[in-house]
């Protein structure tokens, strides 16, 4: 089903994939990683969710790229490995779900994961992109992560937050200095789920 919508994936890259969907499983019944009434439509709701971002964006080598409050590693564990050479940091400041990341990176052989337990608004690092899975308002998010966001360029498309939201939110993100893009996923995806789910880019001026 992964390899219908992302063809490009390798052999490597869709076992990998496949064995993460196992690996939460495994965790879930320990930590609860992803909510036990959706752990049955974990590919599509969370994989294939996760790896949606990479319809609309490709990184270059050597990106930096923070996952904010991570939970159970989504979406970061996905796109690491969707862009292996892609560095992701991927954080949350429950330690038990860190834990559990940690030793589903180690499982998949992860070299460009690296968990930190800690709430993402401290973390004092700068990054290229910050993802996640919206968790509060984007525009309340977005003053909390901006001065994380680095100045440097390495894509055509400026650096910033890239969201995955559900619902009606756009009146919300007009906020001065910044810039905004939607992404639709109903135009690529034709699960009924994905109607209301969106990708934002949320940009400095």
């Amino acid at each position: 089903m992964l390899k219908k919508h992302f063809p490009g994936l390798t052999a490597l890259q869709t076992e990998q994939l496949d064995s993460l969907t196992g690996l939460l499983r495994q965790w879930n019944e320990k930590v609860n990683l992803v909510s036990r009434k959706d752990i049955e439509n974990l590919q599509v709701h969370h994989i294939l969710h996760s790896l949606s971002i990479g319809k609309f964006f490709s990184f270059n080598p050597g990106t930096r790229i923070m996952d904010a409050g991570t939970g159970g590693g989504l979406p970061g564990l996905p796109l690491a490995i969707m862009f292996p050479e892609v560095e992701f940091t991927l954080v949350d400041s429950i330690e038990k779900k860190i834990r559990a990341v940690e030793e589903i990176r180690m499982s998949l052989g992860l070299e460009n994961v690296r968990p930190v337990r800690m709430r993402f608004e401290d973390m004092k690092e700068t990054f290229d992109f910050i993802t996640g899975r919206a968790i509060t308002t984007l525009p309340e998010l977005y003053g909390m992560l901006r001065e994380k966001i680095s100045g440097r360029r390495m894509h055509a498309f400026p650096n910033g937050l890239i969201y995955l939201k559900g619902g009606d939110f756009e009146e919300g993100l007009n906020i001065p200095g910044t810039g905004y893009k939607i992404y639709p996923l109903s135009d690529h995806f034709d699960d009924p789920w994905f109607e209301t789910k969106k990708v934002v880019h949320l940009y400095k001026l």
